[in-house]
């Protein structure tokens, strides 16, 4: 999230008297090519230039604490970390320099891999599905946002399709 934009969020909200609602911040949004399918299904990708001014370059890796104390100071609640599966390092690194709750996105581009995998019979599409989100955890992520929310809850049910 651009500096700031926390706490300013954080004022606005207490200000109205929701200092119940918690803020999940863009602690660590890598300007990443794991985004392409869900720009190219919106016709969002940029028509010039690129979204680096505002998104982490994938090789700074310290950045992420940087962020991590900004978001914290200005009252961030838990700290996102985007795409996921690229980025277990700063997830780790995240969850080893904070005590707030750690999210991870598994992104549009991390999502179709796996599928498509599936669908070509590459891989066994549920088990790798199932394999990154522990992998996901296993680095740190309290929370995980993904593509795959109800086809894992229907694995971790015991359901069949």
């Amino acid at each position: 999230m651009m500096d700031g934009r926390v706490g300013a969020i954080r004022a606005a909200l207490d200000a109205e008297g929701f200092q119940h609602v918690s803020i999940m911040s863009y602690t660590a949004k890598y300007a990443s090519s794991f985004y392409g399918p869900f720009r190219e299904a919106l016709d969002s990708n940029p028509r010039f230039g690129d979204k680096k001014t505002y998104q982490m370059n994938p090789a700074n890796y310290r950045e992420a604490l940087v962020e991590l104390r900004a978001d914290e100071a200005e009252g961030a609640d838990i700290l996102l970390v985007k795409p996921g599966l690229p980025y277990l390092d700063v997830i780790r690194l995240l969850r080893d320099n904070s005590p707030l709750p750690i999210a991870a996105y598994q992104v549009s581009g991390e999502y179709s891999m796996i599928k498509a995998g599936g669908v070509l019979k590459m891989i066994d599409e549920e088990r790798v599905m199932m394999e990154s989100l522990m992998c996901l955890r296993r680095a740190g992520a309290d929370i995980i946002l993904t593509y795959f929310a109800l086809q894992a809850a229907r694995c971790l049910c015991g359901e069949k399709r």
